[in-house]
């Protein structure tokens, strides 16, 4: 029998483990991607496979490690505080944050101490972690066992006679992923007090394995623990309490509670504005792939039309240069569009300081196709008419160097949810803008969903090196999230996923993505308001529709 191991032949007399195969005594393996599907280290290839073998430089490794450090955690709670429920969810600088409750106190500094050693004992035991296919009634009893309601609960609508379980050490959960084969595979963590509970860090793919400096970022923090608050008092902090709106026949009423809120940060947002507009010449948008820019963008030009302020509305995508020899070039040598040295920065600059000095300014209108620019006839602004600016680089330090700060306003807008499949899971914010994004370059732009998969990691690593290192310099962030959108995304999304082949390098993400979207109802889009955000990756938006009558 041979097969090949990061390309090199392995010759064995009989089918053996992958594990069995590879030298991996540090442990720095994490699973394996054979024919473009992943297996778990004790999976056993065929006759003539190709494996590659996924360490922490991969992204799909990583989610891999930090479904099996979650869980590890969760098992040190239950052996600690029997009773207590532990909740998991995606927080600020690029980690995750855990709260327990049923403690009979508060979390505190004491008792992290106490979790992160059990932790360590966890991981010193180098116990086996299995994966397991067992009887519905069986995972049922498990569960009851363990005080495990949220997943009883998803249990309830299970169809099937058998069911996946997790179990190490007389533990049993489910990671809603492959496992790592035994705990001593957890190499990397770092645990910080954050009351009321603590976050967990953990190495990144971006970070070549490495975890990434902590920063604190005031105003993330409140907006998610606003969006936490939220979703629990509304109940939609689960797949399965969402489900239920449309189960009970209240997927309308879902969406209006969601539209109403966007409304309402929209309208405070106006008041901030108005009461602030004789000093603010420059209002900045900015955030990553897929947010809802331009909707959102629109949606404040008309909130502070209503108030009487008439801001002018600029794109900075009309400032790229129109020769391409001056755009900076990526490591593969092609044109960077995202770098911000693609822009005209200072023609940006002038055009700017130019229009609030009461100047007839020309703008400069880039055509994409032609890769050309052309300029508007003159235009001018009153002293209370502020410049309404859209664009990745928005927040950048390097925009405007000759607007004073204080003349300038900056908004951040991202989809800011907290949801989870069950208490354990948290769903990533970036796949449900990535989901955004394929629906509508499909709809839209009449790319195929594999293109958008395959520029995806691109995409992220341009927000990291150009958007996320200026958030904290927002004056507020904008929660763009929409809780009732997987709902409707996902009759756009999963036809669309489901056109991937099994030979594509990118079916491995499109099959992790129809199975979260698996998870949702479904529901009709026409009662999504024209002005909704969901509108710009859907279609049908009131600022993109042609008045025709």
């Amino acid at each position: 029998m041979l097969v090949k191991v990061n390309g090199k032949s392995v010759k064995m007399a009989q089918p053996q483990r992958i594990l069995d195969i590879i030298d991996n005594k540090d442990k720095r393996y994490i699973a394996a991607k054979i024919n473009n599907q992943i297996h778990d280290l004790s999976y056993i290839p065929d006759d003539k496979s190709e494996i590659e073998l996924l360490d922490l430089n991969d992204v799909r490794g990583v989610k891999i490690y930090v479904a099996t450090l979650r869980f590890i955690i969760s098992m040190a709670c239950k052996r600690l505080w029997p009773n207590a429920r532990c909740l998991f969810n995606y927080s600020i600088s690029r980690s995750i944050f855990c709260s327990l409750s049923h403690l009979g106190h508060s979390f505190t500094a004491e008792n992290l101490k106490m979790l992160e050693d059990e932790i360590n004992k966890i991981i010193k035991k180098d116990y086996q972690i299995n994966d397991k296919i067992i009887p519905f009634e069986e995972c049922k009893r498990i569960y009851k066992m363990q005080g495990f309601k949220d997943k009883l609960e998803i249990l309830k609508y299970s169809k099937t006679a058998y069911v996946p379980i997790t179990e190490c050490n007389g533990y049993y959960d489910y990671l809603y992923d492959y496992s790592l084969p035994s705990t001593g595979y957890i190499t990397k963590f770092k645990l910080k007090f954050y009351s009321p509970g603590f976050l967990i860090f953990y190495p990144r793919a971006e970070c070549k394995g490495d975890i990434p400096d902590f920063e604190e970022e005031k105003v993330f923090r409140d907006v998610l623990r606003e969006a936490n608050y939220w979703s629990n008092i509304i109940k939609t902090g689960t797949i399965n309490q969402i489900n239920d709106k449309v189960r009970e026949g209240n997927a309308l009423e879902l969406i209006n509670i969601c539209e109403t809120r966007h409304n309402d940060q929209i309208a405070k947002l106006g008041d901030k504005i108005a009461k602030e507009v004789e000093r603010l010449r420059l209002i900045c948008v900015a955030g990553p792939s897929s947010s809802g820019k331009t909707t959102f963008t629109n949606r404040l030009r008309i909130e502070l039309y209503a108030r009487g302020i008439v801001p002018l509305m600029i794109s900075m995508d009309n400032f790229y240069f129109d020769d391409q020899s001056k755009y900076p070039k990526d490591e593969k040598g092609n044109y960077d569009y995202e770098h911000i040295d693609a822009l005209d920065l200072e023609l940006f600059d002038s055009v700017i300081f130019r229009l609030i000095q009461g100047e007839a300014v020309e703008l400069p209108e880039f055509n994409f196709k032609t890769k050309k620019r052309t300029f508007t006839k003159p235009i001018k602004i009153d002293s209370r008419q502020p410049i309404l600016i859209e664009g990745i680089h928005g927040l950048d330090t390097a925009i405007c160097p000759s607007i004073p700060d204080e003349n300038k306003y900056k908004i951040f807008i991202a989809p800011l949810g907290q949801y989870r499949i069950d208490d354990h899971t948290p769903i990533s914010l970036s796949d449900m803008r990535l989901i955004r994004r394929m629906v509508r370059d499909r709809e839209f732009r009449n790319t195929p969903c594999e293109t958008t998969l395959a520029t995806w990691q691109s995409v992220r690593a341009g927000e990291f090196r150009w958007i996320y290192k200026y958030q904290n310099y927002a004056d507020t962030v904008f929660n763009s999230e929409l809780a009732y959108e997987p709902l409707v995304l996902a009759k756009y999304a999963i036809p669309a996923l489901k056109e991937i082949k099994e030979d594509s390098q990118y079916y491995i993400t499109a099959k992790r993505l129809l199975l979260l979207l698996g998870c949702y109802e479904s529901i009709s889009d026409k009662w999504v308001p024209c002005n909704s955000i969901l509108r710009e990756f859907i279609g049908d938006s009131i600022f993109y529709t042609e008045d025709k009558r």
